[in-house]
């Protein structure tokens, strides 16, 4: 048998006061939020500037607003529609899991747009500087789920194969949250800064947003060959898991987005 290793025990419990606790997922999105806001704002104001800072600020009421929504319900139509049919009253009862990237970027996009229609803000130059700092989030996220021993991989006979708590098989798997956090964290977040770091590439307006969109796209279809599908859905069209048929089109988008950008007037 090929040695495994042994799963740290982190309490995914990071503060207990009392009653009252503040998860490890909890601080992933408050920090994620943070990091990107403050990278954001210097951004914006890199040639060609979008936005002012205090543009930047306004917007992360609207973006917070936007991940938590559309993020919940991008899981409850995506995920689990027929349970969330019987039993409507858990929809808002976001602290018992269960959120969508898809359904959160779909809420970001919308929260972006509609802001910057009332800021009179140029929708994909301002989209390109907030994605920019979406991966810190994503990598932040991920972490996340691995302490949280959720979303594990399938079963693996490598050497750093891990046995979950969470699972009720006891098997060995693939760490894939930290796979995930790696490409979708750590590799995108590189990517996009190096590209944000080019003034040709700052002035073609919707090329950032696009790399995003693809980027991630790309590296969830990869991520999902290690992730267990979720249970409720398991794999689809052609053995394909729920997120890589909702990541296919994000490719699409995105190269599109990219192929179509070109310096802003």
């Amino acid at each position: 048998m090929l040695p495994i290793i042994a799963f740290p025990m982190i309490d995914p419990v990071a503060v207990q006061i009392g009653p009252f606790g503040v998860r490890w997922y909890a601080l992933a999105y408050i920090a994620g939020i943070i990091l990107a806001w403050r990278l954001v704002r210097r951004v914006a104001q890199a040639t060609p500037a979008v936005a002012k800072p205090e543009q930047v600020d306004d917007f992360v009421t609207w973006a917070t607003l936007g991940i938590i929504l559309g993020g919940r319900l991008g899981y409850v139509l995506f995920y689990r529609p027929g349970h969330y049919l019987f039993s409507p009253w858990e929809i808002p009862m976001i602290w018992t899991g269960g959120m969508s990237f898809h359904g959160g970027a779909l809420g970001v996009i919308v929260a972006a747009y509609l802001y910057c229609r009332s800021q009179k803000l140029h929708p994909l130059g301002f989209g390109d500087r907030v994605a920019v700092g979406v991966p810190i989030g994503l990598g932040l996220g991920r972490i996340a789920n691995f302490i949280n021993a959720e979303l594990y991989g399938r079963a693996a006979d490598v050497p750093w194969a891990m046995v979950f708590p969470t699972d009720p098989l006891q098997i060995p798997r693939h760490p894939s949250q930290l796979y995930q956090a790696g490409m979708e964290g750590l590799a995108l977040f590189t990517v996009m800064a190096i590209l944000a770091s080019r003034p040709s590439i700052r002035a073609r307006f919707g090329f950032l947003t696009g790399a995003l969109i693809a980027g991630y796209g790309t590296a969830r279809v990869i991520g999902e060959f290690f992730r267990e599908p979720d249970a409720n859905l398991g794999f689809l069209v052609a053995g394909a898991t729920m997120g890589q048929l909702l990541s296919l089109p994000m490719i699409a988008v995105g190269i599109f987005l990219m192929a179509r950008s070109k310096p802003a007037a």
